[in-house]
């Protein structure tokens, strides 16, 4: 199957490229340097030639603070260029794969949410990624959405000036400074490689929809740094913050933990516990 990767440089993108190699899939890499998807004759000019039976986009502009002070390039990036992808898809008869995010909804319920749940994004990114998904619907290409939620993985990640939160605990560590973190933010953080071996089981799949993908389980982001410590056997100065120690510049969901169900009724769910995937993780990098 020939599969054409957006972002395939990327944190996210760089995994799904080598877990569908590793199947024997051929894979087309659209590097972020490269690969303008903002621009609409060029990316269709591009996906007209190559022809892909699948084309996966993890590309996104999701720097949180950066998509609330710039609207317009967040909706350009994660709700315009979907839609325009996803109508190509439509034209080449492609099934198009977007990643979105838990971000999507408020926090509020406090129960895991479901794919059917009602979306109310707080911020910017939330409110351009639902656009987007609701734009990629309009257009009825074949696609699935997959919504995951606190990504880290081998590969640096771009908007985050390549550190994720485990090599950022890590290198505090490593310094001697205290460490303090908010234990009043529920996540389930996923691992990248993780997410790209779920992706490569749905490239077949026949039906379009929304789907959640995030490792099982959830925890505070204190009990994921605690837990980095612990399984790294590295002593570290970490203590709770208190609630509203840190500024907040941007709002966001304080539990925005996913329940796998579309997966998981289609017999189809390979999401592990964090817990096992941080050990991997840790032994990997």
């Amino acid at each position: 199957m020939k599969v054409a990767v957006t972002g395939a440089n990327g944190q996210l993108g760089s995994d799904i490229c080598a877990v569908l190699r590793k199947e024997n899939h051929e894979v087309v890499e659209l590097n972020h340097d490269e690969f303008d998807i903002i621009n609409y004759e060029f990316v269709e000019r591009i996906l007209k030639d190559i022809k892909p039976d699948v084309l996966i986009n993890p590309a996104a502009y999701h720097h949180v603070e950066k998509c609330q002070n710039d609207a317009d390039m967040a909706f350009s990036v994660n709700a315009t260029a979907p839609f325009n992808m996803a109508k190509i898809c439509k034209e080449i008869n492609a099934l198009f794969i977007h990643i979105s995010t838990d971000y999507v909804f408020d926090g509020l319920k406090n129960a895991p949410y479901i794919e059917s749940d009602c979306a109310k994004p707080l911020n910017n990114y939330g409110i351009s990624k639902l656009a987007g998904e609701q734009m990629i619907a309009t257009t009825g290409c074949r696609h699935l959405i997959v919504r995951t939620s606190g990504l880290y993985g081998i590969n640096p990640c771009r908007a985050k000036g390549g550190k994720n939160f485990v090599e950022l605990m890590l290198s505090l560590a490593e310094a001697g400074k205290p460490i303090r973190v908010v234990d009043d933010e529920k996540v389930s953080p996923t691992f990248t490689l993780d997410l790209a071996r779920q992706i490569s089981q749905l490239l077949t799949i026949k039906d379009s929809g929304v789907c959640h993908a995030t490792a099982e389980d959830f925890c505070s982001w204190y009990e994921f740094a605690a837990a980095i410590f612990e399984f790294a056997k590295v002593d570290a100065n970490l203590s709770m913050a208190n609630p509203g120690e840190f500024a907040i510049k941007v709002n966001r969901p304080s539990y925005s933990v996913l329940e796998n169900q579309f997966l998981k009724t289609r017999n189809l769910n390979t999401m592990r516990s964090w817990k096992d995937s941080l050990r991997e993780y840790l032994i990997m990098r």
